[in-house]
């Protein structure tokens, strides 16, 4: 029965644990230990590992956490992005789960007769059947859609169970952002205690609340005369106090800890600007629309031979692909390194803005590579890439106070891991571990 509060005398079996925390930096959690902020979480790095660890590119979490869950690229997955464009054509649409188009490893756990439970996972909507539990994270929009099996809706409307907070609110509200974030968290906490004594072989628990909080507040950590800096540390010291919770609980079941991990999806730092791509590709003479004020990408010119998609994908405006194309196979690859070597060398006031720009043919593999972007923008810590095709100024600034990182995930296990660690080899170390 879901989320029977019954309690299972259980043997002694391989069972793993994974606790997720949504955008929170190698580089944060470390220096919040050290500080006295989290000391559950100082204990695990006196007693395990705390290993840097490179997020998906893009670096957001749609990509990410689908990176996690499949052990896998876009290229394999189909998944590149929040959004995509709708084949053959320059209409915007939404993935979802049900576009996946790798299984997930709790999927292989589950043939094996292992019974999962996921609470939180983000890019998860709507949820499918897997042998066990599923609560879908965001971008779920109906918690009726968003759980797996249906018998779990009840239990989780009755203990106030919140998929996210409001982010529209919260971005001009920090009071209620402050409101919400706690609402939130104290619905996860309730979800893990009505599944926690269920049966099972995999359980995962994912905090969300962390992502939304750096984007609009991050601000308040870094300036500590910032009036929300006590309530930020504070809303760590809650998080650390779930994370003690958690890990007390597993030990109990463990005879060690080599089958509990920690995670984030992605890094985090501050805006210094954001900057709009499909500007710069205008000004550079890549891109051209039929109108000067265009809404979307379907006003795009077909003298275009290159745009971008949120956050920084470039897609060149292929002849075989794209219903404006213009750009044929022998261009492809001396126009891709025309538009890198450019990119490189772009400055704001004297500082560098883009660190690299990575061909998709390099990074991605599999029978989807050609779905997706051919090139993708890895901005300098500070520069937030955006793909709107309405902005007319390269650079500028809204009220979002944090961006992604690539390189400054964290991952932590009980044994040190061999390799530089990416998202995706996540899967493989999880499975072992349990099969």
């Amino acid at each position: 029965m879901c989320g029977s509060m019954a309690f299972f005398k259980r043997k002694k079996k391989k069972r793993v644990c994974v606790i997720g925390l949504d955008g929170v930096p190698y580089s944060l959690l470390l220096e919040l230990a050290k500080k006295g902020i989290m000391p559950a979480i100082s204990r695990l790095l006196d007693s395990g590992h705390l290993h840097r660890m490179k997020a998906s590119l893009p670096e957001i979490s749609a990509v990410s956490w689908t990176n996690f869950m499949t052990g896998a690229n876009p290229g394999t997955h189909g998944i590149f992005g929040f959004t995509d464009l709708k084949k053959g054509s320059y209409e915007l649409r939404f993935p979802n789960f049900l576009d996946l188009k790798k299984e997930t490893f709790w999927d292989i756990l589950g043939r094996h007769g292992k019974k999962c439970i996921i609470i939180n996972q983000p890019s998860t909507y709507p949820a499918r059947e897997i042998n066990g539990v599923l609560i879908s994270g965001f971008v779920a929009i109906e918690l009726a859609r968003a759980v797996y099996p249906p018998s779990c809706k009840a239990p989780l409307e009755q203990v106030g169970y919140q998929i996210d907070i409001d982010t529209l609110k919260s971005r001009e509200n920090n009071e209620f952002l402050w409101q919400d974030l706690s609402k939130t968290l104290a619905g996860r906490q309730k979800a893990f205690n009505l599944f926690w004594q269920e049966d099972w072989d995999y359980f995962e628990f994912v905090i969300t609340g962390t992502d939304r909080l750096h984007h609009f507040l991050w601000n308040a950590y870094e300036d500590e005369s910032h009036v929300h800096h006590q309530k930020f540390l504070d809303y760590y010291r809650r998080i650390d106090d779930v994370i003690e919770k958690i890990v007390t609980a597993f030990r109990m079941l463990a005879d060690d800890d080599e089958r509990l991990f920690l995670l984030s999806d992605h890094g985090f730092t501050g805006i210094e600007q954001e900057v709009y791509l499909n500007v710069w590709l205008e000004k550079e003479g890549y891109l051209k629309f039929a109108n000067p004020t265009p809404q979307d990408l379907k006003e795009i010119s077909p003298q275009s031979r290159a745009f971008v998609m949120d956050p920084n994908r470039i897609y060149l405006n292929l002849k075989e692909k794209f219903p404006q194309g213009c750009v044929g196979p022998p261009e492809k690859r001396a126009l891709k390194e025309q538009i890198s070597q450019k990119l490189e060398e772009l400055e704001y006031n004297g500082k560098k803005v883009v660190r690299r720009v990575f061909d998709a043919e390099d990074v991605y593999s599999g029978p989807y590579l050609s779905e997706g972007p051919d090139l993708i923008v890895l901005s300098e810590y500070g520069f937030d890439m955006k793909g709107s095709v309405k902005k007319k100024e390269m650079f500028g600034r809204t009220n979002l106070q944090g961006m992604h990182t690539w390189d400054d995930a964290f991952f932590w296990a009980k044994k040190e891991q061999d390799k530089d660690l990416s998202i995706s080899d996540l899967a493989e170390i999880i499975l072992d571990k349990i099969l």
